[in-house]
Formats: structure tokens, C-alpha cells, sequence
């Protein structure tokens, strides 16, 4: 059933009172609940697009062959080589260690798809990466996928390390990493990233998922799912993740 457009800007305007007011919600309105990925793909387009402008992105899936899905990120919650966050800026702290890539060429909207070679050139660098998953509602995971993915997918923050420049060298599939949380080792994995290949994630991003917004921009930050799963930390402790020949990349939220 296809959303109606006051039911899209119902939604919209509950999650954009809840990141304002700081005040989360129990579930979203009863008549602007989406009853499929249109649905809350219209709400998450819906509130990005009254947030400002589009400066990242997060792509993910549930394995291989599974078909992605994405959420829009802007400046307010994109971080570069920082190693310190307020935790007042989250309800909750879910950190996973993630490969992200910054393009160095435009890839907009077009009929023909973009090919993975014109992708792979597009690419300017990779980066070791976290994601603060974060949620607008009074419950993380409260309220199922679609209501999840039409709040941003749950995100929260996106803290993207030093630039390797020489990406074309890293095999995101067989990279090995580890997360310590406070020196405690929590994973040690290779690869790691159910979704596999992230070259695939950025095509479909670039030919699906961006289209709404005229496709991907030069400058603009992909991070490609977790490497790690969602560990959920507290405010003051201190989260590593060490991906070797890529780089490092340390955070303290408090």
C-alpha cells in the first residue's frame, strides 16, 4: 500500500520533533507507520531532505547476494579523524567499526547503471570508520526494520579515520581487524562484513539508493557496514578498531 503524501510528512515531522525537542517516541503516528521499504524509504528521503544537504552515506546488507540498503547522512553528525564525541549527542551509544570510502568523482543519477569499473574510479580513498547507531525512538530496535530504516537507518554519527590513499591495494573481504573496548579485546575477525563485497554496495548506492538525491559527489563519505556487529558501550569508554596495512582509529564518547 503506497504511503500517501501527509502520512510521509506526518512521519517526517514526528522524527524531526524527536531529534529537536530531544524527546523520543514511543511509535510513530498509527497512520504514518510504513507498511513497506517505499513507505519508509519516503519518510527517510523526507526527513533528510528538511535536515539540509546529503554529505555521506551508510550502505549495508544482510549477506552477499541480499539487497542493500542505504540511509543519507549530513554534516552535523560527520566527523573526520576526531577522537572524542559528547555523549550528549546520543540516547544510546552502539558503536561498530566499519571501511568507509570518500569518491573523488561525481557518479549522478543516469538511465545506463554505472558500470564497478566507473565505480572503482570514482574512488578516491578508504578510511577506517565508526558508526554511532542511535535511534529516535524511546527503545532501540523497538519498533522493526521499516520504522529503523525510515529513521535513518539508525544512525547516530559517522567518525571517518585517516585516508589511505593507495585503496586499490585492500582486500575489504579478507582484511583482518580488531575492536577493543577499554583494552579489552571484543572482536578479532577477518573481514567480517556480512554483506561482502562493499564495491557492490556502492553501485547499487550510486544506481538506487542515492537517486533520490541526483545520485553520489565528488567529496561524499560511504561507509559499508559493520565489520563488527553493534556492541553498545557506555559514556567514557574508549573503543579502538585496528585494521592493519589500512589504519586506526580510536574513540571516546563522554
Amino acid at each position: 500500500m503506497t504511503m500517501t503524501a501527509e502520512a510521509v510528512r506526518e512521519a517526517a515531522a514526528a522524527l524531526l520533533a524527536a531529534r529537536r525537542d530531544n524527546r523520543p517516541l514511543e511509535a510513530l503516528p498509527p497512520a504514518a507507520i510504513p507498511a513497506d521499504k517505499t513507505g519508509a524509504y519516503a519518510i527517510q528521503t523526507e526527513v533528510a531532505r528538511r535536515i539540509g544537504p546529503v554529505t555521506a552515506w551508510k550502505v549495508g546488507a544482510s549477506g552477499p547476494d541480499a539487497e542493500p540498503s542505504s540511509a543519507p547522512i549530513h554534516a552535523e553528525t560527520l566527523f573526520f579523524e576526531v577522537e572524542t564525541l559528547p555523549a550528549a549527542m546520543f540516547r544510546v551509544i552502539g558503536i561498530e567499526a566499519e571501511i568507509a570510502y570518500r569518491l573523488k568523482s561525481d557518479l549522478p543519477a543516469r538511465d545506463e547503471p554505472w558500470t564497478r569499473k566507473e565505480v572503482l574510479d570514482a574512488i578516491g580513498s578508504i578510511h577506517p570508520a565508526f558508526e554511532i547507531c542511535d535511534t529516535r525512538f524511546a527503545e532501540y530496535g523497538s519498533q522493526g526494520p521499516l520504522a529503523s530504516l525510515a529513521d535513518q537507518a539508525n544512525h547516530g554519527a559517522l567518525i571517518v579515520g585517516n585516508a589511505a590513499a593507495d585503496w586499490r591495494r585492500i582486500d575489504p573481504v579478507t582484511q583482518p581487524l580488531t575492536l577493543d573496548i577499554d583494552g579489552e579485546r571484543k572482536v578479532e575477525v577477518v573481514g567480517g562484513n556480512k554483506a561482502g563485497d562493499p564495491i557492490r554496495l556502492l553501485a547499487w548506492l550510486a544506481n538506487v539508493g542515492a537517486r533520490p538525491f541526483g545520485g553520489l559527489h565528488a567529496g561524499d563519505t560511504v561507509t559499508t557496514g559493520s565489520c563488527t556487529g553493534t556492541l553498545f558501550i557506555q559514556s567514557g569508554n574508549r573503543a579502538v578498531a585496528d585494521f592493519p596495512g589500512l589504519g586506526r582509529i580510536a574513540l571516546t564518547v563522554a
